[in-house]
């Protein structure tokens, strides 16, 4: 028989329907526990629908991001719910900056083929997630392209919806000289700046596994903490918080600027927060520049809160971990982020 006679199906072309429709029911049944009273339908139809209420004057704040190559070292070690518990945290963390509190979240998944169990594992993350948050996963997409991720590769990528009274927005306009910043601190690397840390660190099962004294665990473990949600630490706080910055992409120097009103900085003493090991080893073997580091990575700080002198007391009461790091000052020169007296902007030192 020749080639051309062979019958050719989906599943020969590398992508599998009844695996798929396996996964799908996984995913239903996962998402079922996240659901919420306003939800009319949730995994199955073509559209989901949520019904809206509850709020004065409401307005919709939404956010899309990807784990990016976090999922590489999630590969590597076989370990697929925590990057569900990034996405998530990630999305949530970053329209909270404006005082939403978030409502529903979907999700995309693409991969080379769907097996159940690892495309379960991620979900199990998600909707672990999202109901810590009291937030439903409401929908998603699972994509079987073979053409496009190889081996093992999937890219996994989060939407979220999120609500909050017109007359409660957080902007930072209210921001002023002499209001403190305080920083919350993080528990590594969140999910910012994997490239450069695969790098310096590797990203085979063995150097992951590899035991660090200097970080107390294996440098796969290190790389694998998910990332924090600040969300329900700070929501009961938010009438004495003037601004937030979620420290993602672009380190502290990239995300700070974007709650100060024009003609501020900040000035940041960096013996008031700790820099989890995990940076410290990333700088030294890699030998990167401090300012690298600073535009790259979060060190040690997940999200900034901005707020008037008189309130810092109950936000750092209430908040474990949370510390005094600077203050806000008028913007000298380019630079608005001033940390142990070195100016910088985002691409350079000032």
């Amino acid at each position: 028989m020749s080639k051309t006679s062979v019958k050719q199906t989906y599943a020969s072309a590398g992508v599998d329907i009844t695996l798929a429709a396996q996964a799908k029911k996984r995913i239903a049944r996962l998402a079922k526990k996240t659901t919420r009273p306003e939800v009319l339908s949730g995994i199955g139809p073509f559209g989901a629908l949520f019904e809206f209420k509850g709020y004065r004057k409401p307005v919709l704040v939404s956010s899309v991001d990807s784990v990016g190559t976090k999922t590489r070292i999630a590969t590597a070690l076989g370990k697929y719910d925590t990057v569900g518990i990034d996405i998530v945290n990630h999305c949530i963390n970053d329209i909270f900056t404006c005082g939403a509190e978030p409502l529903f979240f979907l999700d995309y998944i693409g991969i080379r083929m769907a097996v159940p169990e690892r495309v379960e594992a991620l979900v199990t993350g998600l909707t672990q997630a999202c109901r810590d948050a009291g937030c439903v996963l409401i929908g998603g997409e699972t994509a079987q392209l073979p053409g496009i991720y190889h081996k093992d590769d999937y890219d996994l990528v989060g939407f979220v919806i999120g609500v909050v009274a017109k007359d409660k927005i957080i902007t930072g306009k209210d921001i002023t000289i002499g209001d403190m910043v305080i920083g919350l601190p993080s528990n590594g690397l969140h999910t910012n700046g994997y490239s450069l840390a695969r790098k310096v660190l590797g990203e085979t099962r063995a150097k992951l596994n590899v035991r660090s004294r200097e970080l107390g665990t294996t440098i796969g473990e290190a790389l694998l903490r998910p990332h924090l949600s600040y969300y329900r630490q700070l929501q009961p706080l938010l009438p004495s918080i003037k601004g937030l910055a979620h420290i993602t992409g672009g380190g502290i120097v990239g995300n700070v600027p974007r709650s100060l009103p024009e003609g501020l900085a900040v000035q940041l003493d960096s013996k008031q927060w700790a820099v989890p090991p995990i940076f410290t080893l990333i700088q030294k073997k890699g030998k990167i520049d401090l300012r690298e580091m600073y535009q790259t990575f979060n060190m040690g700080i997940g999200m900034v809160v901005i707020c008037a002198p008189e309130k810092v007391g109950r936000i750092v009461k209430a908040v474990s971990g949370a510390k005094v790091v600077g203050e806000v000052v008028k913007q000298k020169g380019r630079a608005r982020v001033i940390i142990d007296n070195r100016g910088y902007r985002k691409d350079k030192v000032a």
